[in-house]
C-alpha cells in the first residue's frame, strides 16, 4: 500500500517477560485516528477484565499522536482521558518535535503542512480557509491560542524513552553502541537505517513505531509496531506479560 512498507517476514519470537507482576500494553503510530484508538482502548479493557493473574497493567504509547488523521485534536483529549483512569506512559514521535518547533516559531507551517499539519490544525477549530485558498499561512498564535491548558500540559510531559524490565520504548529507534541515556532527542524521534539495519545487540529488545510496516514486525533485536493507522485503519497494541510478548490485536477487529 505504502511506497515505505518494506517487505519483511513477520512471525513472532520468543521474548523476555515483563517484570512480575505487571502487564504492558503498547500501542502504535495513531496519527490523529481517534476512532482506532477508541476500539484499542475497548480492546485493552476487555483484555483487563480477562486476566486471570491480576497484573498491574501499564499502558504505553508510542508517540505520532497527531497529523495526517482528522482528529488530533480528539486523539489528545482521549488520551488525557485515559491518563486519569490508567497507569500510562506517553512518549515523544517526531510528529510532536515538529508541532512543538512550530509552537516556538522555530519552524514554518510550510514545513509542517508537509507532515500533515494542517489536518492537525483544522482539528482545533483553526480557520485555514485563507490557507486552503493559497492566500497566507498559519502562525503559532493561530493555534497556540486554540490548546486546552490540557493538551499543552500532556505535550510538555511527554517522554522520550521508557525503560522497563528487559524492554526499551522509543518512538523512532536508538543509535546502536549508545547508552540510552546518552541518546539524542533526534534520533530517538527520527532515526530510521542506522537502526533498522542494526542487527546486533542492542543491550535490550527495543520495542518502536515510526516506520509503518504490513503487520507488527518482529526482529531478534526489535519489535515495530507502526502499522501506519491513519490510512490502514489499523492501529496495533501489543502486551508484554509473564508469558513474553504478543500481539493482543488491532483497530480492525
Amino acid at each position: 500500500m505504502f511506497s515505505w512498507f518494506k517487505t519483511l517476514a513477520h512471525r513472532e519470537q520468543t521474548y523476555p517477560a515483563a517484570p512480575e507482576g505487571v502487564a504492558l500494553y503498547v500501542v502504535g503510530d495513531i496519527h490523529g485516528r481517534s476512532d482506532c484508538l477508541a476500539a484499542v482502548h475497548a480492546l485493552i479493557d476487555r483484555d483487563i477484565a480477562h486476566q486471570v493473574r491480576g497484573d498491574r497493567s501499564v499502558e504505553i504509547y508510542i508517540g505520532d499522536y497527531v497529523d495526517r488523521g482528522p482528529d488530533s485534536s480528539g486523539v489528545i483529549d482521549r488520551l488525557v482521558e485515559r491518563s486519569a483512569i490508567a497507569r500510562a506512559v506517553f512518549l515523544r514521535g517526531n510528529h510532536e518535535t515538529i508541532m512543538e518547533s512550530f509552537l516556538r516559531g522555530l519552524t514554518p507551517f510550510e514545513n509542517w503542512r508537509t507532515m500533515g499539519g494542517l489536518e492537525t490544525v483544522l482539528s482545533y477549530g483553526v480557520d485555514a480557509r485563507a490557507l486552503l485558498a493559497n492566500r497566507g499561512t498559519i502562525k503559532p498564535r493561530d493555534l497556540a491560542q486554540r490548546l486546552p491548558i490540557s493538551h499543552i500540559r500532556f505535550f510538555s510531559a511527554l517522554q522520550n524513552f521508557f525503560l522497563c524490565g528487559h524492554y526499551c520504548f522509543v518512538h523512532a529507534g536508538i543509535r546502536p553502541n549508545i547508552p540510552i541515556e546518552s541518546q539524542s532527542i533526534e534520533d530517538l524521534t527520527w532515526i530510521r537505517d542506522d537502526f533498522l539495519n542494526f542487527s546486533g545487540d542492542l543491550g535490550c529488545i527495543v520495542v518502536h513505531g515510526h516506520t509503518p510496516v504490513p503487520a507488527v514486525d518482529f526482529l531478534s533485536n526489535r519489535v515495530n509496531i507502526d502499522t501506519g493507522a491513519y490510512a490502514t485503519n489499523r492501529l496495533s497494541v501489543i502486551r508484554i506479560d509473564a508469558k513474553g510478548l504478543s500481539v493482543l490485536g488491532d483497530s480492525s477487529r
